[in-house]
């Protein structure tokens, strides 16, 4: 089963990888990455901006290398790309 993961956790790897943040400014996000806690034990990561495949393919290597299970999914309805994030 699944161990609780944290949004902040996810966060801090990837700012500690050299990735940086979106951000909200003048109604439209700046590009980078964004976590979202979805449940205990699942954080999902978008990216925001252009190359969003790439820089979600290499959010995941990231995250692998810190031994979190990293599952690609698309939002249904042709939506978003993310990572679905668990700590087994």
């Amino acid at each position: 089963m699944p161990r609780h993961v944290r949004a902040r956790d996810i966060d801090a790897v990837l700012a500690y990888g050299g990735y940086e943040p979106s951000e909200w400014a003048d109604g439209d996000w700046d590009p980078g990455y964004r976590v979202a806690q979805d449940g205990r034990r699942q954080v999902n990561v978008f990216h925001d901006g252009p190359g969003e495949q790439d820089a979600l393919d290499l959010y995941a290597a990231e995250l692998r290398a810190h031994d979190y299970h990293v599952i690609p999914d698309q939002q249904p309805g042709a939506g978003r790309r993310r990572l679905h994030i668990t700590k087994p």
